[in-house]
């Protein structure tokens, strides 16, 4: 050390008299903490002794410890109970759709009301159809004229390849002028193109015809799956325009409810969990169901995921559309 800290450190180590109090001893601790810096940043070669690791905290370490411990136990006090807890949703049909009509028109006819039972392909209503059929006759009258007149040309034109064919032999012997076998050749050309133009028109007959029937099939309201009416908007003489919503079809089975848990839980949730649902419908009514589908992402608005779980056999007492109240039949947490 320096001339200069020796000076500082004698100094310090005079005032460091040991204090009587109470007949005891004691060093000040002020300047214990001070002397030890000093020799530290001396560089003297001074290892004071260490307290036990083991020490329990005390004075004011012990509330520091107590102020760190007491956010951990609150945040297990606030956790939510997986065992307790319940969401609700609705139930859902696997199949639903609003039937409207694909043409304009004026309904002519209602064969279905709101709960009836429908079968896919069953009539549901009518449009008038009448001038729709009158131009799909006259398309299949005009397809009928056209393939005969295909077929009384094709045999003209097989008598004019013949008669080529002889005019070909006889304008090479000589036989028949230039001008004669110009002459059938023109026949030929004149029967093949009288073909190809009713071939063309009997085409254009039958597209026309394709088209007619087309809307006639559109004239007919048909349910397309198996299921229950659940609405219905179209009355007799109603005049609907191309996508007026005429009814609401709903199947029956297989039924989903559909619900979300908070991201606190949804461990709780896996593909396959044990459902069970009750509604306020039926208070005795204990319907048992599973999780079909869990959203890979959370919601970040909400903090929640989208589960949709399936109904296994499910009552004929549920109906889509009920409220649903969703809890775990078997609690299942993923490690």
């Amino acid at each position: 050390m320096g001339m200069a800290d020796a000076v500082e450190l004698d100094w310090l180590v005079t005032r460091m008299r040991p204090i009587a109090f109470f007949g005891q001893l004691v060093i000040p601790t002020v300047m214990v903490a001070g002397t030890t810096a000093l020799l530290t940043s001396a560089g003297c070669d001074l290892h004071p002794q260490s307290q036990p690791n083991h020490a329990a905290p005390t004075g004011a370490q012990a509330p520091v410890a107590q102020s760190l411990a007491a956010p951990a136990a609150a945040a297990q006090t606030g956790a939510p109970d997986v065992k307790s807890f319940v969401t609700t949703g609705p139930l859902v049909a696997d199949k639903q759709a609003d039937i409207a009509a694909e043409r304009a028109g004026r309904v002519v006819s209602i064969a279905v009301g709101i709960g009836d039972r429908v079968k896919a392909g069953q009539t549901l209503a009518r449009l008038d159809d009448r001038v729709l059929r009158s131009t799909a006759d006259a398309q299949k009258a005009r397809i009928v004229s056209a393939q005969a007149s295909v077929r009384e040309w094709e045999a003209e034109e097989e008598s004019a390849k013949a008669s080529l064919r002889r005019a070909n032999t006889l304008h090479t012997d000589q036989i028949i002028s230039e001008e004669e076998w110009e002459l059938a050749k023109s026949r030929l050309d004149q029967t093949s193109a009288a073909v190809a133009r009713y071939h063309g028109e009997e085409a254009a007959a039958e597209a026309d015809c394709n088209v007619a029937n087309l809307q006639l099939e559109q004239s007919r309201i048909v349910a397309p799956f198996d299921g229950v009416v659940g609405r219905e908007s179209v009355r007799p003489s109603q005049e609907v325009k191309a996508g007026d919503v005429l009814f609401w079809i709903t199947a029956e089975a297989p039924l989903r409810v559909l619900f979300t848990v908070p991201e606190s839980v949804m461990a709780a949730f896996p593909v396959g969990a044990e459902l069970e649902l009750t509604t306020a419908d039926y208070p005795g009514q204990h319907q048992a169901a599973h999780i079909l589908r869990v959203s890979p992402v959370v919601d970040p608005a909400s903090g929640s995921v989208q589960v949709i779980g399936a109904v296994d056999h499910p009552s004929p007492l549920l109906k889509p559309g009920m409220s649903m109240q969703i809890r775990l039949a078997q609690v299942r947490i993923a490690p």
